[in-house]
């Protein structure tokens, strides 16, 4: 591969964005609901000490909102809509390698998904003046969202090089990256309900006059759902996988700060095994088993983030290298229809 090559191929993407009033109109858009969000999210936090911890949180959340809904439409055709074209033949023999042009059309499409991390900076800096932000949540969330961007990005490249029309790889774009967002979720929600387990209510009964029967106990048996069991199925996840990265900052009642550590708190629950419940109403002091602090929760379970990190570059790798093959020239083997020059 030739770096000066890889350049070329990536400028020439990026010029043709560039051209395009409504690529301007789009990032307006997004640092209008940047704007709105930053107000509100300020709102919000205002009753806390550190404010702007939980905003930032929400605008990085956001920022990769924006890359899931728009990066798989500027990148799911960046092979195949230059070959629908008649443009990527009149590359291909020049001195411009396969190599050369899968990696261009990948850093061009990266390129387009950070344009909106720059337009979200003026947005992050003034959470950051709201104070409350720990130097190790800024560093580790903007590197997961970075390669969150790369990884989008490599899925819609490699399908736009994988499938012949351009219509039909951006849909697939968007189906694979819903499966990782929309999905998961999905697929966590029905199987904890599918997978149910008894649990035991105990509790102490009253008699005909109204007055708790300390000599007895009433126990009730039902069903719950056993998220416990399904709860991999969110590790692939993009948001779960931002926030489940990220160092969780607390307060001093031992809850998170921001949404990072409140997703995380959430996600991390429901690796909990349903326990029963016992209340006691004939022990005056109501010692009852107290439920565990979400910093408790958090520092006892198993993270996940760089397992789904690692599940969705092997998606991303993999659809790369299946596009690589099928652009190589001299092609063996191409489907019926394709536009070649």
């Amino acid at each position: 591969m030739n770096f000066s090559h890889i350049g070329t191929i990536a400028r020439l993407e990026l010029i043709q964005r560039l051209r395009s009033v409504g690529w301007y109109i789009l990032l307006g858009v997004f640092a209008l609901i940047l704007l709105g969000v930053t107000v509100l999210s300020f709102a919000v936090y205002s009753f806390t000490e550190a404010a702007g911890a939980g905003v930032y949180s929400i605008v990085v959340n956001v920022v990769l909102l924006l890359v899931v809904l728009v990066s798989p439409t500027l990148s799911g055709n960046a092979i195949n809509g230059d070959r629908d074209a008649a443009t990527l033949a009149a590359v291909q023999v020049t001195a411009v390698s396969t190599g050369d042009i899968m990696v261009g059309k990948l850093v061009a499409a990266i390129a387009t998904g950070g344009v909106f991390l720059v337009v979200a900076v003026p947005f992050l800096a003034l959470s950051l003046v709201g104070g409350g932000v720990h130097p190790a949540t800024f560093a580790v969330s903007l590197l997961v969202l970075a390669a969150e961007i790369v990884v989008v990005a490599g899925i819609g490249v490699g399908l736009s090089g994988l499938i012949a029309r351009p219509l039909f790889s951006v849909a697939a774009t968007y189906l694979v990256v819903a499966a990782l967002t929309i999905g998961t979720l999905i697929a966590f929600g029905l199987g904890g309900m599918a997978l149910r387990s008894e649990t035991t209510s105990y509790n102490r009964p009253y008699d005909s006059m109204g007055n708790v029967d300390c000599d007895r106990w009433e126990t009730y048996t039902y069903d719950v759902p056993r998220f416990d069991r399904v709860w991999w199925a969110l590790a692939a996840n993009p948001f779960v996988v931002l926030a489940d990265a990220t160092p969780t900052v607390y307060d001093a009642n031992g809850w998170p700060v921001d949404m990072f550590g409140q997703v995380k708190y959430s996600v991390r629950s429901s690796q909990l095994p349903p326990e029963d419940y016992r209340w006691d109403e004939c022990d005056r002091a109501m010692t009852q088993t107290p439920s565990p602090a979400p910093r408790e929760v958090i520092e006892s379970t198993v993270p996940s983030w760089f397992v789904g990190l690692g599940i969705q570059v092997v998606i991303a790798g993999g659809l790369f290298a299946g596009a690589w093959a099928r652009t190589r020239t001299p092609a063996r083997m191409l489907p019926p229809g394709t536009r070649i020059a």
